[in-house]
């Protein structure tokens, strides 16, 4: 087992050192060139030829992306909740969240709920999902509003609370899309701060990688950052237990190809994070 994921990575490895060898044979020999000739114009003439020309792009990354038959929205919320609070605060939450995402008044969809097990210690995560893009959005938070238990239930969760954020996102066209699973399981959510500008690479990579990571039903979805912290992407996946997750990810390495896709999509990646989370009772996703 070793050896074959070691022969595997040798051979991207390979495959990449060639490549750089013959980067560093070109840029050998222009210097060469550049010494004996005018540099009166012609050189910035002659760099110009090995300069990277980036084709215009027509289209957003949404649409590039995503189903485009589709336009659900996503908003995932981080609650980092005070130590002592962490019992009632999932309590408040099982007694409001499910009435709205019960409610067809509510264009609006609580994919998930769970607690950080392994991560950031004493956080709630939420995921919800909003059929009809951003109008859909607008319309719950304008009628939410007008709902007293909802404004109720927001001044006392905001005693229990130290910080929160949340990001918009949408999912990406080759993932599943999340829907309600028994249980039990545990989820756990990789989120990428990717470089800027990579976004779409990354969308080429993982639409031939999600393949090599559907044999177990693992894969939850995939989603990008729209509004918040941008060029993040968010991958979540389900696992039985923790030995489920170990097993399932070294068995990945089994599949030809999978190494070359890690290769190339580690350098896009300017940070990482992993959080294990348990699914509270509130949550579609068990």
């Amino acid at each position: 087992m070793a050896t074959g994921v070691l022969h595997r990575v040798s051979g991207a490895l390979g495959r990449a050192k060639s490549r750089a060898q013959s980067a560093g044979q070109l840029v050998v020999w222009s210097r060469g060139f550049a010494t004996s000739s005018s540099r009166n114009g012609q050189d910035s003439w002659f760099k110009s030829l090995f300069v990277r020309k980036v084709d215009p792009r027509k289209d957003t990354h949404a649409n590039l992306l995503t189903k485009n038959e589709e336009s659900n929205l996503y908003k995932i919320q981080f609650h980092n909740v005070k130590p002592e609070c962490l019992d009632a605060y999932n309590k408040l939450c099982e007694d409001v969240l499910p009435s709205i995402h019960a409610d067809k008044y509510y264009p609006c969809e609580l994919v998930g709920t769970w607690n950080t097990w392994y991560g950031e210690q004493d956080q709630a995560v939420h995921l919800w999902r909003y059929r009809g893009g951003y109008p859909a959005l607008t319309e719950v938070m304008n009628k939410l509003k007008q709902n007293q238990e909802f404004t109720a239930y927001r001044k006392e969760r905001g005693k229990m609370l130290m910080s929160r954020r949340n990001q918009l996102l949408l999912e990406f066209s080759f993932w599943n899309e999340p829907v309600p699973r028994e249980g039990p399981n545990i989820y756990e959510l990789r989120s990428y701060q990717l470089r800027p500008g990579t976004m779409i690479e990354w969308g080429n990579y993982w639409a031939r990688a999600i393949g090599y990571r559907q044999h177990n039903r693992e894969a939850v979805g995939g989603f990008f950052s729209q509004i918040g912290n941008l060029y993040m992407v968010h991958h979540l996946w389900a696992y039985k237990d923790l030995q489920s997750r170990e097993d399932t990810r070294n068995g990945a390495w089994q599949q030809e190809g999978w190494d070359e896709v890690v290769y190339y999509t580690v350098p896009l990646i300017q940070h990482m994070d992993s959080r294990i989370m348990i699914p509270t009772k509130a949550s579609p996703l068990k």
